[in-house]
């Protein structure tokens, strides 16, 4: 029996393949988003939380970050994207271009911080994040209200909070591929049916 199931002739890959891409079926609603955002700082504490040095400081390769980065790049994240955003909108509309959000302050601003501070960080910057969401009272149609991107031009209310949560989901990805590519060549033959290293 093979470790992964039945895999003759490499059938399963093929037809896995072939599978059309799903479809979006979702329309945003903050009650949604609400159901995600507060999970992330859990889902990485269960994840992250006691690794060893190794696994904490892993990346897939030169210019990528470790998980280390990604939680330190998430504590940014609540302190100058999100909520920030959020209230400019409110106040400027488009008038006034967003700041620019520095993708990479966490290099500095980890410094001298364990991952566990980063987690602890993590959970109450975001934590506030949604308390502060709360306060705002957002209705449907604030969701349409609109910004300006200094890259992508104007940008609403919606597009901006959606992008919130498919930020989370991204870097969940990112660490879940980084830590398995560490053993991209140790699984062996297997690496063919494992779509989480297949193309590292």
């Amino acid at each position: 029996m093979a470790l992964l199931g039945n895999h003759r002739d490499g059938r399963a890959v093929a037809e896995s393949r072939r599978r059309p891409k799903p479809e979006a079926i979702m329309i945003f609603s903050l009650k949604d988003a609400r159901a995600i955002l507060p999970r992330t700082p859990l889902v990485l504490r269960a994840m992250l939380d006691g690794l060893p040095d190794p696994w904490m400081n892993a990346t897939q390769g030169s210019g990528t970050w470790s998980p280390y980065d990604i939680v330190g790049h998430l504590v940014h994240g609540e302190r100058a994207d999100w909520i920030p955003r959020v209230e400019h909108i409110l106040q400027h509309g488009d008038a006034v271009p967003f700041p620019p959000f520095d993708r990479e302050a966490m290099f500095e601003a980890s410094k001298g911080k364990t991952l566990a501070d980063l987690l602890d960080e993590f959970d109450r910057t975001r934590r506030e994040s949604l308390r502060q969401l709360e306060t705002l009272r957002l209705t449907e149609a604030d969701l349409s209200r609109i910004g300006r991107h200094p890259e992508f031009g104007v940008v609403t209310l919606g597009q901006h909070l959606s992008t919130w949560v498919v930020h989370d989901f991204t870097h969940i990805n990112q660490i879940v591929r980084t830590l398995a590519t560490q053993y991209r060549d140790a699984v062996g033959p297997w690496r063919a049916y494992l779509s989480v290293i297949r193309d590292t």
